[in-house]
């Protein structure tokens, strides 16, 4: 059984720092893509970052220079660093895992595995 778990989420005021983690267990053995992904109130879910299974990262612009994707030292495990956080960060933020031996596409669809969520809030 896939499990993704979510951890780190939080309220901080604008300009401060989070950082998410999430621990999969249970994909079966393989190259995968990791991305994380939000979802505001009345907002379709969108990417935020991803990293292939060989480190290559990419962000969607409005986190560039504030958020860093990275793998953890688990298989499959990734953590989200947030910096000079906004207010329009304000989302529940989803882990998701994709089979892929390169790169990574950034379709919410596309991707099979997804953690439960966990809210972030940044207050201005």
């Amino acid at each position: 059984q896939v499990q993704l778990v979510e951890s780190g989420g939080g309220s901080v005021q604008a300009g401060g720092s989070l950082r998410l983690s999430c621990e999969a267990s249970g994909l079966a053995n393989g190259r995968y893509c990791m991305a994380w992904f939000r979802q505001a109130p009345g907002k379709e879910r969108e990417v935020v970052a991803s990293i292939s299974e060989y480190g290559g990262t990419v962000y969607r612009d409005s986190v560039k220079d504030r958020f860093t994707i990275s793998h953890e030292r688990l298989r499959n495990s990734v953590s989200l660093q947030m910096n000079s956080l906004k207010s329009e960060d304000t989302a529940v933020y989803y882990c998701a895992a994709d089979r892929r031996d390169y790169g990574c596409f950034t379709r919410a669809d596309t991707f099979p595995y997804w953690g439960q969520g966990t809210q972030v809030t940044v207050s201005s």
